[in-house]
């Protein structure tokens, strides 16, 4: 996959993988991972699949309505690519924080959905629950932040209660922060989320 690694000034500290959104690219989230901790290595992938040229980490069938056999096989080719990353780069594999904004939070939320060990935590930005229906692994452990809009026109209020309920019954720590705005990512829901992960002292 085609990527970007910077190696932090703390090797304690988690490994942060950004994940963009539709139509971006492993550049697109550097200043956010900046003002979440500055001293972190980053992981930041492009994903694979076009759409209209646009990258993507997975096919949709139209916008809100996602190609699960693609997501399923998008979401092992990425955990794989973890691993061989991690031995690659000398990081610990079982120190990962994701940062996804969109389609990018979808399959960081798809990771944990179908991996136990793919993700240590997770900072969601304006997520989608990625699949209905099956068993999640146990989460116990794992610290994930939600960040959503109140007036989303892509993902409404209710999908993202719907996915902070599915992750805390899978035993997950969740904290669901609401910003009264769409689906644009703001400076003030990246503040939100810097502040989180300095509470949770992640090492």
């Amino acid at each position: 996959m085609k990527h970007f690694f910077q190696e932090g000034k703390d090797s304690l500290k988690p490994t942060l993988l950004l994940l963009h959104g539709t139509g971006g690219n492993e550049l697109d989230l550097l200043p956010v991972a900046g003002r979440v901790d500055d001293e972190a290595s980053i992981l930041s992938v492009r994903g694979n699949v076009s759409e209209n040229g646009m990258p993507r980490f997975f096919r949709r069938l139209a916008e809100g309505v996602f190609d699960e056999e693609d997501l399923i096989f998008r979401t092992k080719e990425l955990n794989d690519f973890l691993d061989e990353a991690a031995e690659k780069y000398q990081f610990n594999r079982n120190n990962i924080i994701a940062i996804g904004y969109s389609n990018g939070a979808n399959i960081a939320a798809s990771l944990l959905f179908h991996y136990q060990n793919a993700l240590k935590g997770a900072i969601l930005h304006h997520p989608m629950v990625p699949r209905r229906g099956i068993n999640l692994p146990d989460l116990s452990g794992k610290s994930i932040f939600i960040a959503a809009g109140t007036n989303d026109p892509i993902c409404s209020p209710l999908e993202s209660e719907e996915l902070q309920s599915l992750l805390k019954n899978a035993n997950a720590d969740v904290e669901l922060h609401w910003e009264n705005r769409g689906h644009q990512l703001t400076i003030d829901e990246v503040e939100a989320a810097a502040q989180w992960y300095k509470q949770k002292t992640f090492k």
